[in-house]
């Protein structure tokens, strides 16, 4: 199904009846992330996953998006289908919306599981801002010496010297860029909805401290950790998480 809003067609799947759950995918993600929970609590719960813009089968924005305008619109999209409240379940990037979202709009969200979610800036060695400057050293030299045209050039240099996550941006290269570089840690206080952490023990991307300062600075929240698990730890765990986001929704947990 799909919905238009601000000029962008978003792709969205319905399943299920009872209290309403509203899944967001990470980076690089669509609907179908989520599937093998979105399929198992659509027997209690009525669930909702959509494809952000960009992503799966909804439409490029024509401009670079930050976390604020994917809060927009993913508001607006609840609005949209009458839905007043709802739980959220959001991973990675998706946790950046879900921050923001319950946030500034306290009233539509009801309970709120944040799984290895993105929201922070990591921790900066002297190592991480060396490779910044030759990064830097590096693209100049590219425009300078290189071949072809300037968008040529750059694109050869990103091709090999960007990050794999950037590389594989394209056309959401932009997006990528603001969205990394937003710290939404001052959002964190100002939520009101009851949020259960879920994080990967041996996550390296969002990694385990990410967890712990949210846990503390969401007024109410509560974190657990899976041992041996990554990035995607509801995959990694599935069962476990399935049974625990039920008793928490339901109010048993």
């Amino acid at each position: 199904m799909y919905v238009k809003l601000n000029g962008v067609e978003i792709f969205y799947k319905k399943l299920g009846k009872g209290q309403k759950i509203l899944f967001l995918h990470g980076w690089g993600g669509c609907a179908d992330s989520f599937l093998p929970v979105f399929n198992y609590l659509s027997s209690k719960f009525e669930v909702y996953a959509l494809d952000f813009p960009g992503f799966g089968r909804s439409t490029i924005p024509d401009k670079p998006w930050g976390v604020e305008d994917y809060a927009e619109i993913t508001y607006k999209f609840l609005k949209s289908l009458g839905i007043e409240k709802t739980h959220i379940i959001a991973h990675s990037f998706g946790g950046r919306v879900a921050i923001l979202l319950s946030a500034l709009h306290p009233e539509i969200v009801d309970k709120m599981v944040l799984v290895d979610s993105a929201g922070l800036i990591p921790k900066r060695t002297f190592k991480y801002y060396m490779k910044v400057y030759v990064f830097k050293i590096l693209k100049k030299l590219y425009l300078f010496f290189g071949d072809g045209s300037k968008e040529e050039r750059l694109e050869k240099f990103y091709a090999k010297y960007g990050s794999k996550d950037y590389r594989e941006a394209g056309k959401l290269r932009g997006t990528f860029v603001k969205v990394i570089n937003q710290d939404l840690r001052k959002y964190l206080p100002m939520i009101k909805s009851p949020t259960l952490l879920i994080w990967g023990e041996n996550d390296t991307e969002t990694p385990l401290y990410f967890a712990k300062i949210m846990e503390r600075e969401i007024p109410d929240a509560g974190l657990v950790v899976f041992k041996g698990a990554g990035h995607f730890s509801y995959l990694d765990r599935i069962n476990d998480f399935n049974i625990i986001v039920s008793k928490f929704f339901e109010g048993n947990g």
